[in-house]
């Protein structure tokens, strides 16, 4: 046979092989505004793994947290598809504030590294995620978008710098920023229940904000309002079902971030 009429051979043969897939691959917005992927990490002493989802944006755009405000879009992470996965934690890093045009947002600008930490069900087989993000990014327009990426988790890993970064810039907890007494006081409204929240606390510095959430994804909390009495914080908001059902509020489950120009601080339940 000469090398001409290998050539037919060698061409199918190269269609027919199946592909060589990258550990992690990048995957992209259609309008190439925002691009995801995932940062593999390593492996902790304990046999959890540490990854990160990465997003990067288009300079001028931004993406919103867990509780994004009324002008921001609920982001939202799906696992279907990963093989090996006995729980999956998210470490949000700390937001910033936005301010536009009269309505708040809570977010992040350009990058985000979302730390994610992964409990394997068997410790002994290797895990691979699969994730579908849906999320939105805004510049002068928001845009939804929907992001699919993945990647095979290494046995051990080494640090990822990106990764330890995000986990460093974190809330300070109650303990950690000196939080004393958290009280809360519900009354029911028309629509659903008023919450004054009143908070002793070291300021955070500048003006801050106080985000509040349920345990209860159902029950939607309107942006409230905060304000500061020496080393008191109070903030007031109110919340409804989003099916106009009728509701009871858990104080143990509620949770407060405050937000400020220092450090943002983490606070779960308050007594009545």
């Amino acid at each position: 046979m000469t090398t001409r009429s290998l050539l037919p051979s060698l061409a199918l043969a190269a269609l027919m092989a199946p592909a060589l897939v990258p550990a992690t691959a990048i995957a992209q917005s259609f309008d190439q505004v925002v691009q995801a992927e995932i940062l593999p990490g390593w492996r902790d002493a304990d046999g959890t793994y540490m990854a990160a989802v990465k997003v990067t944006m288009n300079p001028g755009w931004k993406t919103y947290w867990r509780a994004p405000g009324d002008a921001g879009i609920p982001p939202q992470i799906t696992w279907n598809g990963s093989r090996n996965l006995d729980s999956v934690s998210l470490e949000w890093p700390t937001p910033v504030v936005f301010n536009q045009n009269g309505m708040r947002s809570i977010g992040y600008t350009d990058a985000l590294v979302l730390p994610v930490k992964i409990s394997p069900k068997d410790a002994d087989k290797p895990v691979r995620l699969k994730a579908t993000l849906d999320i939105g990014v805004c510049r002068d327009i928001c845009v939804p978008q929907r992001l699919k990426v993945k990647a095979e988790l290494p046995p051990s890993g080494v640090r990822d710098a990106e990764i330890a970064a995000a986990l460093v810039d974190q809330p300070l907890t109650a303990r950690e920023a000196g939080v004393g007494k958290v009280t809360c006081k519900l009354s029911p409204t028309s629509d659903g229940v008023a919450l004054k929240a009143t908070i002793h606390m070291p300021s955070a510095g500048g003006t801050e904000v106080a985000v509040v959430e349920t345990a209860d994804p159902h029950i939607w909390v309107a942006e409230g309002k905060t304000k500061r009495s020496g080393k008191t914080l109070v903030t007031e908001t109110e919340m409804m079902h989003v099916d106009a059902s009728s509701f009871m509020v858990n104080r143990a489950d509620l949770r407060f971030t405050v937000l400020g120009a220092n450090h943002a601080v983490d606070i779960v339940g308050c007594s009545g």
